[in-house]
């Protein structure tokens, strides 16, 4: 059981950059394997990136390789999204999300994950 809580959201120019935090308690988040996903308006959840629960293992969505780079500091318990080269299309609400795992498998559907931060807004003007 783990309770999430997103923070570092904002309104950015396009090509700008942000660093989203996911916060987590409970004193077994070293064995969650941890998501981020988005959902911009008018359209359905979608993957950005995952991490597994020693951070041996990453994997990013196609529209943000090279750009997002995923990251999880066990020890505060902590997953990062660093957002580089930001575009409008990025614009979305934000959520991070866990599982119960201790494999290197990242996970990158919705319905793989039990639990969800509230979301926070990223807003990339043209």
């Amino acid at each position: 059981q783990v309770q999430l809580e997103e923070s570092g959201g904002g309104l950015v120019q396009a090509g700008g950059s942000l660093r989203l935090s996911c916060a987590a308690s409970g004193r077994t988040f070293s064995v969650y394997a941890m998501g981020w996903f988005r959902q911009a308006q008018g359209k359905e959840r979608e993957f950005v990136a995952g991490i597994n629960w020693n951070g041996g293992m990453t994997y990013s969505a196609h529209s943000v390789k090279g750009r997002f780079t995923i990251s999880r500091d066990n020890a505060k318990n902590m997953v990062n999204l660093q957002m580089n080269s930001l575009k409008p299309e990025d614009t979305a609400v934000y959520y991070c999300a866990a599982v119960r795992s201790v494999s290197v498998v990242v996970f990158t559907t919705v319905n793989d994950y039990d639990y969800w931060g509230q979301g926070t807004q990223v807003t990339v003007s043209s």
